[in-house]
């Protein structure tokens, strides 16, 4: 055989080893179905998170971040998730679509975490659902609660409930409990303010009530005097009041000064401490619907522990909750976001501090919910037994 033919023999064997290195690893990298997979990766599992860190709602977003931190700690120390850690990228969605969303286009295309825990308020989550269903990243949120989220997108769940049952339950309450049947609404302009009063609305005029006020404000709003003054002629027997801390603290003090003796019965954003520090005597009697926690004694010194306070605000339960229901679904499906995803629709999460059973219906709402009336009582929220 000439030098030439050898070298000839000599590079068709060289090529056809590598040919059969490229074959093996590719097959290793493939499916039954031929498609190509991933590799397991390794380090920290990132879950991005979406909550008011700063401005007025910040207190709300602080004690989440408390419970989602305890929660994430609890996971990491029983193995993780398939040995790995989970690592929470905070976020801070104002309370708003803007900031939001920029937060949620960070989490998703630069981060790439597969899930979001998030947003807090309907806002914000309303702000990056399109994103996040376009770039097929789960979105499990622990305390929007507009109708809207309903249908937000296959990949847009909640373990919090809908307003759906929230006014419809608010509504009975002040007709039958309080027999109030003459209903002055005011609301705060937004997803969250908005789809409350629309369902309050309906139930208490199909009980037989009578909304005699129905009005928006702005969510910077701090004078409410002209809305009050209104209120004041309209012949309410009640004020059913839908707004935050910012609008919530200056509208109960200025119904004090008008000598407007007309209760308030407010939604679950008024479970926030700072608005009863802050309201001092004209909080005192006002009353306002909670979704029912079964936060064990157990946690409740796990809180305290992490922020030094004996409050845990609304949305810092489902919080904790959201957590563990991730971690278990990744425990069984890995990371990838659609088995995330259509895991999520079969999972029953039992024993949660937020509710007993957590289960999703097929827009990834709640299957159930209920509620309970808090009370102010020596500038204390107190549950109404």
């Amino acid at each position: 055989m000439s030098n030439t033919a050898k070298w000839i023999v000599g590079v068709v064997v060289v090529a056809l080893v590598v040919w059969g290195l490229v074959a093996t690893n590719k097959n290793k990298n493939q499916d039954g179905s031929g498609n190509v997979t991933k590799s397991e990766e390794t380090g920290p599992i990132k879950i991005g998170l979406i909550g008011p860190m700063t401005g007025d709602q910040a207190g709300i977003g602080q004690n989440e971040q408390a419970a989602v931190q305890i929660a994430v700690d609890e996971v990491n120390k029983a193995g993780g998730v398939k040995g790995r850690n989970l690592e929470v990228i905070y976020e801070d969605g104002k309370c708003s679509g803007a900031p939001a969303s920029s937060a949620a286009n960070k989490l998703i295309n630069v981060d790439k975490v597969p899930v979001i825990l998030g947003g807090v308020c309907s806002g914000e989550t309303m702000a990056f659902a399109a994103t996040a269903n376009q770039g097929k990243t789960v979105v499990l949120s622990p305390c929007s609660s507009s109708p809207k989220v309903t249908d937000a997108g296959d990949y847009i769940f909640r373990n919090y409930p809908s307003d759906n049952f929230q006014g419809d339950y608010a509504a009975k309450y002040i007709y039958n409990t309080l027999a109030k049947k003459k209903a002055a609404v005011l609301y705060v302009n937004s997803d969250y303010g908005v789809g409350i009063q629309q369902v309050f609305s309906k139930s208490f005029e199909g009980l037989g009530g009578s909304v005699v006020m129905n009005e928006g404000f702005d969510p910077a709003n701090k004078d409410s005097r002209t809305l009050l003054s209104k209120v004041k002629s309209s012949g309410a027997d009640i004020i059913y009041y839908v707004g935050y801390t910012e609008t919530s603290v200056p509208a109960l003090k200025q119904a004090a000064d008008l000598k407007l003796n007309i209760p308030f019965f407010g939604a679950d954003g008024w479970d926030d401490p700072t608005i009863w520090e802050q309201a001092g005597a004209s909080g005192e009697g006002q009353m306002y619907s909670v979704i029912a926690s079964n936060t064990t004694g157990d946690f409740k010194t796990k809180m305290k522990e992490k922020t030094g306070s004996d409050q845990i605000i609304v949305c810092s339960p489902p919080a904790y909750d959201g957590i563990k229901i991730l971690a278990k679904v990744m425990n069984k499906v890995g990371t990838n976001p659609e088995a995330i995803k259509n895991e999520l629709y079969k999972t029953t999460y039992e024993g949660g501090v937020s509710t007993p059973t957590i289960s999703f219906d097929q827009n990834g709402d709640l299957t159930t919910a209920s509620y309970h009336v808090q009370k102010i009582v020596n500038g204390k929220s107190t549950e109404i037994k």
